[in-house]
């Protein structure tokens, strides 16, 4: 249970991390409201899944997730150049997060 929240909370944080750019510093209602509370719920459930899931790997896995997720939603829908490097890097990523998923006990 731990890793699926854990993963929903990445998601989150890549909801968060787009939120936080669309609400030109606060001054945006609805991306100031969203951001607040994904940030909330996204934290939240990082740190349930830190009870059982090592504060290292639960904090890689996290960011992770939502780095990678948020660079490939500026690519898709904000405006972010697509690269064949920055594709490669973010699959190396997530090579990585699966990586700790696999060698953590």
């Amino acid at each position: 249970m731990s890793w699926v929240v854990l993963i929903v909370s990445g998601v989150l944080e890549a909801v968060w991390a787009t939120a936080l750019g669309r609400s030109e510093g606060f001054t945006r209602l609805w991306p100031s409201v969203i951001f607040g509370a994904a940030l909330l719920a996204s934290m939240g459930g990082l740190a349930f899944a830190m009870r059982e899931i090592s504060t290292g790997t639960a904090y890689a896995v996290w960011v992770g997730i939502g780095a990678s997720l948020t660079v490939l939603y500026a690519m898709v829908f904000g405006g972010e150049t697509i690269s064949w490097i920055k594709v490669l890097l973010i699959l190396g990523l997530v090579g990585c997060v699966v990586g700790l998923k696999l060698v953590d006990h």
